[in-house]
């Protein structure tokens, strides 16, 4: 994993698991984060852990033997990828109610059956397979596989809702539909399988490692994925190989912002893109530019700002 080049170790993780008390937990983890100089935000719920953190190698590697010591983690699951800039500003573990919200109360052992990236074509190219991408719009919007149903949620949480308001359409008779689902890292989809269980749905499937592990092992000229991916943390975006992909972020909305959205004219860097300017009044935008201007004297002094501090979002 070490590349002069890349020199900062991207780990992204989670495990569903039983944690009594979260806030016992909560402090050692943080202190040995700043410790080892790891950034980058992770999430304590009594379902588990989940999160994303940056770091240098040593760092990535004692932060996650720290966490595979805790209740239930000696197998966590870990997506390594590396970044040329260190991809946060800074460390937090947060307390949560969940580590992913759906709002439904789902047993999350009971999930689907994991399929391998290197058999995900094979599923999703067979005709009767009903595929769903359960991430949200705006995600959606830049990548995505071919053929996938886009449910168009703003949340995570309007997913049970639109699986009840849509599930019609993909059952025909006595037989129940053979569904697959994917999102970035697999963690949605392990709640979102047990959901769809729950609901009397059990012929599901998710794509072990989500659309990262796909990206990073099946070779783009075999590839079903179409697009950049999506990431919680400022690369904004992936392509094959988790290369770093072409698009940045929108500072007011915290949207990706694509090429094309770049030479429009509703774009200003750090004040508006396309997709929000007309949802801004003139004065928030006067403070967005005054936000950026902050945040770039900062950075003339190599400091961090927060005007540049990359949007909290779960995945």
């Amino acid at each position: 994993m070490t590349e002069p080049a890349l020199p900062f170790h991207v780990a992204a993780l989670y495990q569903f698991t039983r944690f009594d008390d979260c806030a016992v937990i909560q402090a050692p983890l943080a202190e040995r984060c700043r410790a080892e100089g790891v950034k980058g935000t992770l999430l304590l719920a009594r379902e588990g852990i989940n999160g994303t953190i940056a770091g240098s190698d040593a760092g990535i590697a004692a932060v996650l033997a720290h966490i595979r010591g805790l209740p239930g983690c000696a197998d966590l699951d870990v997506k390594h990828s590396r970044a040329a800039t260190m991809p946060f500003h800074r460390m937090k573990v947060r307390l949560k109610r969940e580590i992913v919200t759906m709002g439904e109360p789902v047993d999350p052992t009971d999930t689907g059956a994991y399929v391998a990236p290197q058999d995900w074509n094979a599923l999703i190219d067979a005709p009767d397979t009903i595929l769903i991408d359960t991430r949200n719009d705006y995600e959606v919007a830049i990548g995505s596989f071919a053929g996938a149903i886009d449910p168009k949620t703003k949340s995570f949480r309007e997913f049970p809702e639109w699986v009840r308001a849509h599930r019609h359409e993909w059952e025909n008779g006595a037989e129940k539909p053979r569904i697959a689902m994917f999102c970035t890292g697999g963690i949605r989809c392990e709640k979102a399988t047990a959901f769809l269980k729950a609901e009397g749905l059990d012929t599901v499937y998710h794509l072990k490692g989500g659309i990262l592990a796909y990206l990073e092992q099946v070779a783009p000229e075999e590839s079903r994925w179409q697009g950049e991916c999506f990431v919680f943390d400022e690369r904004v975006a992936v392509g094959h190989g988790l290369e770093l992909g072409t698009h940045g972020l929108c500072r007011a909305c915290r949207m990706p912002v694509s090429e094309a959205d770049r030479q429009s004219p509703l774009f200003e860097e750090g004040v508006s893109c396309p997709a929000c300017h007309a949802e801004r009044t003139d004065e928030q935008r006067e403070r967005y530019a005054e936000r950026h201007r902050q945040a770039e004297l900062a950075a003339a002094r190599g400091e961090a700002h927060v005007g540049a501090v990359f949007p909290e979002r779960e995945d």
